[in-house]
């Protein structure tokens, strides 16, 4: 019997800034906007952009992360899983139901000042005014130790090194 697989990847920009919040626990949960354009043909044929609209949480770090560096209008690229939810609406109306994306990363895309570099090919051997990966979040090593050399529980010598 197949397994069921629940994951997405999206890749859109912020239509308002991150929204930063915590749960009573102090962990940091964090909500974002992120607006991904399709492309339909309209009545007359002619291609359109339709936007599309998703809600997406980022818990932890991760989401401080997204807090302190990303802005609205930022491009972003999403992976995670689709959560349904369903609640009763306050006015008594009926029942009400969402679907959101909560992330496992989210990739800051563009640069940190908002303008969003074009995404070319490497032409000529050059950058061609392409896109440089780049970050500029620090990387969060909290869950790595630092690797202990042939049991000196230093730094390995040049000798140790099987390169």
């Amino acid at each position: 019997m197949a397994e069921n697989i629940n994951r997405v990847t999206i890749t859109g920009n912020l239509t308002a800034d991150p929204d930063l919040r915590r749960i009573p626990s102090g962990t940091a949960v964090c909500e974002l906007r992120v607006a991904v354009n399709g492309r339909q043909k309209d009545q007359s044929g002619q291609w359109v952009d339709k936007p599309n609209y998703f809600n997406v949480t980022v818990w932890g770090a991760q989401g401080e992360n997204c807090e302190n560096y990303l802005s609205k209008g930022r491009p972003v690229a999403v992976d995670g899983r689709l959560d349904w939810r369903e609640w009763d609406a306050k006015d008594g109306s009926g029942k009400r139901q969402a679907v959101s994306i909560v992330a496992d990363t989210v990739q800051f895309l563009g640069s940190r000042d908002g303008s969003a570099q074009s995404g070319g090919g490497n032409q000529g051997g050059g950058n061609g005014g392409g896109f440089t990966p780049q970050s500029d979040v620090p990387a969060d090593t909290g869950d790595f130790t630092p690797a202990g050399g042939g049991g000196g529980g230093g730094t390995p010598a040049d000798d140790d090194i099987p390169f």
